[in-house]
């Protein structure tokens, strides 16, 4: 079965281009460009992994993460931070992230990042 992944970013053509590359590499892939409740958007969506901006209008990457990690329900979803300003998102603290990529970011290793956050939380469920 496909792993789904939820992406989260309000600049179009990096969604675009993520989108692109995901679903080339076999994953059902989800995008938006803001969410307002996550929680929700998890129920919708249903996804195997989160990769999320961190600087977004509605919540940012930072309180989305915050959210999911925080409850019962989704705290085992891996949240994947990216972010073009690295010195700011990681200065606000982790968030409880399970990853965080540099923007520009090299697809190879977003794919990599990517299979090992998946990787680790199937390690985890089968526990």
């Amino acid at each position: 079965m496909l792993k789904n992944i939820l992406i989260i970013d309000d600049d179009e053509d990096i969604l675009t281009v993520i989108e692109n590359v995901l679903t080339y590499n076999k994953f059902k892939v989800s995008a938006i460009q803001r969410t307002d409740d996550i929680l929700k958007d998890v129920e919708k969506y249903k996804p195997d992994l989160i990769l999320t901006d961190f600087l977004l209008s509605g919540l940012d990457g930072g309180k989305i993460c915050q959210i999911i990690k925080k409850n019962p329900q989704t705290c085992q979803i891996p949240v994947i931070l990216i972010s073009g300003y690295k010195d700011l998102a990681l200065s606000y603290g982790n968030f409880g992230f399970d990853a965080f990529l540099n923007k520009p970011f090299d697809i190879k290793l977003l794919l990599n990042t990517i299979k090992d956050c998946l990787d680790k939380a199937d390690m985890l469920l089968d526990q």
